[in-house]
């Protein structure tokens, strides 16, 4: 909002000043800065009437150090998150672009879906919130809204080069806007992946059904990844922090015509706009782990991690880096991997030797490193290092090919 009444006064009056909030760079600061006031000043407030209301986390016992100390924590701290997200976004963003649009869409969806499982969880006293069936149903249907405005809508393209034009004075390079369904492949060449070459048999006008149901699969299985890496204090919002922090110089570069010629990737109109809602993301998590950090004052539950899984899918979705999400989301990839393999080894031995047996002490992985007593708070940071590592190898598949 606060764009749209600097650009009218800058154009009208010529307030000194007022254009500064043209510069991408100067509203994704502003953006940081809010969303982390809003987190540290807030969030306080918000823990004191949890507290009150006596709206507490019940955790199972599961044999773990420290763990029965955090019964009663207040939960559902995930509602200062997602207000420390749209906030900002809403009063630097551009709010006639497509992308930023699609982003609150999906944040107060996603955030939707998890307040109700809180809500059943503490409310209705039901351990197990909101059934399963029904928290695909919401990703799913989310995963939908994402999937065919991004392979419809008129203002999602790529800007690809025609061909040279020659003019009396100089040469000048066209291009053209196209609808794509092209995507980043990592540390390949030539590395773009249009969806239409993996189905030639479907043609062009079904195209949009496979890039659907990649959407839905990515929209739903990094929500539920972020939602198991919140298991320990801290953990999934410093990951997610770092996520979203390289993936807003992915959105940058995607977005700048000149960085994108450089580096050789694809350029897409009105990306980098995202850099903004990816500022309010990263000020949002870093905020929380003022209170989040070891030993936990609130955690942000449901609420907070299906929603920062679905907005990291989408980041990712919209400037076409879904690929890179193995690499740059490997902490989230490898904490869903181990209870996949763990429920499955222990059903294949359960059936074979009439013993259920186990690949690790306890799943989530983050769990078996607790059942080898190893402090929380180094499990933690020794994740987000990992975390790091992964952004840098992610941030170098620009140049590396």
């Amino acid at each position: 909002m606060l764009y749209y009444l600097f650009d009218y006064l800058d154009r009208e009056f010529d307030l000194i000043g007022a254009g500064v909030f043209q510069y991408i760079s100067f509203r994704s600061g502003a953006a940081i800065i809010i969303s982390l006031l809003i987190t540290i000043t807030f969030g306080r407030h918000l823990i004191e009437g949890l507290r009150r209301r006596q709206i507490g986390e019940s955790v199972r016992d599961l044999g773990l150090e420290g763990q029965k100390e955090k019964a009663g924590t207040p939960t559902m701290g995930g509602i200062i998150i997602l207000a420390a997200i749209l906030v900002p976004t809403l009063l630097f963003a551009r709010l006639d672009n497509i992308y930023i649009i699609l982003l609150i869409v999906s944040t107060i969806g996603l955030g939707l879906i998890g307040f109700l499982d809180d809500y059943i969880k503490v409310f209705k006293k039901n351990k197990e919130g909101l059934a399963g069936r029904f928290k695909i149903i919401g990703q799913v249907g989310i995963g939908l809204v994402v999937g065919l405005t991004l392979y419809f809508h008129d203002d999602v393209v790529v800007r690809e080069f025609a061909e040279d034009q020659v003019t009396a004075t100089e040469q000048v390079a066209e291009f053209v806007d196209v609808k794509s369904t092209k995507t980043t492949i990592p540390f390949f060449k030539n590395n773009e992946l249009d969806y239409e070459s993996l189905v030639p048999f479907l043609g062009s006008d079904l195209t949009w059904i496979i890039y659907v149901l990649v959407v839905v699969a990515v929209v739903a299985s990094v929500s539920n990844g972020a939602n198991i890496t919140d298991g320990l204090d801290g953990l999934a919002a410093g990951t997610t922090a770092i996520i979203a922090m390289t993936l807003a110089v992915l959105a940058y570069v995607s977005g700048r015509v000149d960085f994108s010629d450089y580096l050789n990737i694809m350029y897409l109109p009105n990306s980098s706009e995202l850099v903004i809602f990816c500022a309010a993301l990263v000020g949002a998590c870093i905020g929380f782990l003022w209170y989040n950090s070891y030993p936990a004052q609130v955690f942000m539950g449901d609420t907070g991690s299906l929603a920062l899984g679905g907005i990291i899918a989408v980041l990712a979705l919209a400037i076409r880096k879904e690929l890179l999400i193995p690499l740059l989301c490997g902490i989230y990839l490898i904490e869903n991997l181990s209870v996949i393999l763990q429920v499955s080894y222990f059903k294949y031995t359960k059936k074979k030797y009439g013993e259920g047996r186990r690949i690790f002490l306890m799943s989530p992985l983050h769990h078996h490193y607790q059942k080898k007593n190893i402090p929380e708070a180094k499990i933690v940071t020794r994740f987000w290092i990992v975390g790091i590592l992964l952004a840098i190898m992610s941030l170098a598949t620009l140049k590396l090919r």
